[in-house]
C-alpha cells in the first residue's frame, strides 16, 4: 500500500544511523513492528500476569541423581 507520510528529516537520520537500515520502507517497516511488539508487551503486562481460578499444571523435570 502506498502511503504519504511527514517525518522529521532529523529523527529519520538519526533511526537510520542508530539501525543501519538504509531504506526507508525498510525502517518504517520494521519502526512499526517495534511499535506493534512494545504495545503488544505492555497489554500483557497490564493483564497482571494472574489468574486466580487456574488450576495446577504438572511439568516434566528431569531428576539429577548426581546428588
Amino acid at each position: 500500500m502506498r502511503t504519504t507520510l511527514n517525518i522529521d528529516d532529523t529523527l529519520l537520520a538519526r533511526a537510520q544511523e542508530v539501525t543501519s537500515i538504509t531504506t526507508k520502507p525498510a525502517l518504517i517497516r520494521e519502526a512499526l513492528k517495534a511499535l506493534v511488539e512494545r504495545e503488544s508487551a505492555r497489554r500483557l503486562a497490564k493483564l497482571g500476569g494472574s489468574q486466580p481460578g487456574l488450576q495446577f499444571v504438572p511439568r516434566r523435570r528431569l531428576i539429577d541423581d548426581s546428588d
